[in-house]
């Protein structure tokens, strides 16, 4: 069961970041903006993160879904996770009102003070889901079975002790 259900949660979050990356992914201007945004990082590596990030949500959630590399890709998917629900936390902490950025669009929004717990809740949510995946490590469905596959272990008949083939 714990299998399947790592399943559902390598899914959700993979496909979660797919879109969230898809989206800013035409409109590297928007996503430095929302990077910029959150007062955080120096200005010099603001438009490097802004134009990576969608890159890198992307390729997390594409080897998330096909369960490629998978207790790798959710320990990336939860450090994300982590420090969007830090961003976010402390953009609120500090009285800003700005988008979160997170399916596109970033920058100023006079209302955005009232989605601030809903976004909190939302990564909590998909961090706990990634790690799950982390600590399940194997999921069902997941390229990972086919392409690490446990070598199988014989008994030496002379000395009954396990060798590999």
């Amino acid at each position: 069961m714990k299998e399947w259900f790592g399943l559902v949660a390598r899914l959700v979050t993979g496909v979660v970041w797919i879109v969230a990356g898809a989206v800013k992914l035409p409109d590297p201007a928007s996503s430095v903006q929302a990077v910029r945004a959150y007062q955080l990082l120096p200005s010099a590596i603001v438009p490097t993160v802004g134009q990576l990030l969608p890159v890198v949500e992307i390729v997390v959630g594409v080897t998330l879904v096909l369960g490629i590399l998978t207790r790798g890709a959710a320990v990336v998917s939860a450090l994300m996770y982590l420090a969007f629900i830090v961003g976010i936390g402390s953009v609120w902490a500090r009285g800003l009102t700005i988008d979160c950025g997170c399916f596109g669009g970033g920058g100023y929004d006079p209302n955005a003070a009232s989605q601030y717990p809903w976004e909190i809740a939302r990564d909590v949510a998909l961090l706990l889901l990634s790690v799950y995946v982390v600590v399940v490590g194997r999921t069902r469905l997941a390229l990972d079975n086919v392409l690490f596959r446990a070598t199988p272990q014989l008994k030496d008949s002379e000395h009954g002790e396990q060798v590999s083939p």
